[in-house]
């Protein structure tokens, strides 16, 4: 009987420990799960852009700066209605997956997708863009919006953005044109609060939008920057502000692997048997 409630008690902890394994493995893993993901969207986009004709791609690339035009002399924000909405979806959309290009932010390591629209199903594993601001292909009186959840258990997507300063860098990627922007101003603002993502006359910007703060999500981290020239990869002027720290979530379910296997050694090694047949006890002092 005694032996029978041993081996329960075993198993439990062994369901506890795999349980708790689980529950620490969970960010890391699902992290670098959509993190394929969406190297996967931008290794696909990038692959469709190729292909396209200099006609296709003048074509679209020309349609896109056209909406943007008209988007301008409309002063800004749109009413989305069923037919705008319908001619939006189909802007720069090249591989028909509703990603109009990527975004890159050297300073936080980041890397991701950029999609049609803000839906959760979006912003769930990449970012989106905000339908009713510029499009990301630049030019005068342009402000393209775009937005990322922050602090999610499956991915890191915008989580790391308030490390983002003034004078860091971040580089939009769309057809084979590099748009490549400075922030220069960095807000906290409620989330109706839309007035710092109109467009401005003459001006070339690009905003980036999480919830903050961490966590807690009542307002919006507004990170803007404006047009720059590229810098060239080979300039080697582009230096991160701090080193790189190695995220604890990604520490602690291999931290954790040596205390299960002592913990499985433990339970799963025969007890010591007395010379009559009984196990040992164990001295009480």
């Amino acid at each position: 009987m005694k032996k029978k409630r041993s081996r329960l008690t075993n198993v439990i902890l062994i369901v506890l420990l795999l349980a708790g394994l689980s529950l620490l493995l969970y960010p890391t893993v699902s992290d670098y799960w959509n993190s394929l993901h969406q190297s996967r969207a931008i290794a696909d986009y990038v692959e469709t852009v190729d292909k396209l004709s200099t006609a296709e791609y003048d074509d679209i690339l020309r349609a896109a700066r056209e909406y943007n035009a008209a988007l301008a002399a409309e002063d800004g924000i749109r009413v989305m209605d069923a037919e705008r909405l319908s001619e939006y979806e189909s802007m720069l959309n090249v591989s028909g997956t509703g990603v109009m290009g990527y975004i890159e932010i050297p300073d936080i390591d980041c890397s991701l997708p950029i999609y049609h629209g803000t839906d959760d199903t979006v912003l769930q594993v990449a970012i989106g863009h905000l339908s009713w601001s510029s499009l990301p292909v630049g030019g005068e009186s342009s402000h393209c919006v775009v937005s990322g959840h922050r602090g999610l258990p499956s991915a890191k997507l915008f989580t790391n953005l308030d490390r983002l300063r003034e004078g860091d860098i971040f580089m939009l990627r769309v057809l084979d044109e590099v748009y490549t922007y400075q922030v220069d101003r960095i807000l906290t603002v409620e989330p109706d609060e839309v007035g710092n993502l109109t467009i401005s006359e003459g001006a070339d910007f690009c905003t980036l939008v999480t919830c903050t703060p961490y966590g807690i999500n009542t307002h919006r981290l507004l990170v803007r920057g404006h047009r720059i020239e590229n810098i060239s990869k080979s300039g080697g002027i582009y230096v991160t502000a701090e080193a790189s720290q190695i995220d604890p979530l990604i520490v602690a379910p291999f931290a954790s692997l040596p205390l299960l296997l002592v913990l499985l050694i433990t339970l799963f090694i025969p007890k010591r048997r007395s010379r009559g047949g009984k196990f040992d006890e164990e001295v009480q002092i």
